[in-house]
């Protein structure tokens, strides 16, 4: 299959260096993340379950599909995922509220002091590395209507990547 990409410019060595700049900063985040979430007890997958519940828009709780979804997986790895976490304490399965075919999961008291502790290392490692996992800035100037996500960070304002919602991935 034929590359479909259109390359209206060149790449220099610095785009080669922004990107593996960025990258590198992902990796040493997520090697932080993997061995913070393991010396606490749990898989990255158990972390990334318990944050997608914690943040899940608008509410304390998801379905099993919407897990699924924000953690993208299939359906029965999730089950296997909940089942799991659910024998540590962490998460319990209710009835959902308006779906009878639907199954509600939740946090248990136990699985919100477990996130909030590493949440709050995870928040901490961020500070730290303070604009190491910032996307690259390309050469091409931005388009007037979209600012950089520099440009935010600039005026002291949190770029909407860094809020904390990252389609679950380990944050």
């Amino acid at each position: 299959m034929e590359d479909e990409a259109v390359q209206t410019e060149p790449l220099t060595k610095q785009d080669f260096e922004a990107l593996a700049r960025f990258r590198f900063g992902l990796r040493t985040y997520l090697r932080f993340s993997e061995e913070a979430v393991r010396s606490a007890g749990l898989t990255p997958q158990q972390y990334q379950l318990l944050l997608a519940l914690k943040g899940f828009p608008g509410r304390d709780w998801a379905s099993v599909r919407e897990l699924a979804d924000r953690l993208l997986l299939r359906h029965h790895s999730v089950v296997e995922l909940i089942s799991r976490a659910q024998k540590q304490d962490l998460v319990h399965r209710g009835a959902h509220p308006s779906d009878g075919r639907a199954v509600r999961v939740m946090l248990t008291p136990q699985g919100e002091r477990v996130l909030a502790r590493l949440v709050a290392l995870h928040r901490d490692e961020l500070r730290r590395m303070d604009t190491a996992i910032l996307p690259p800035v390309w050469d091409s100037a931005p388009q007037p209507d979209a600012p950089s996500p520099h440009d935010a960070t600039r005026n002291g304002a949190v770029p909407p990547h860094h809020r904390g919602d990252l389609g679950g991935e380990l944050i």
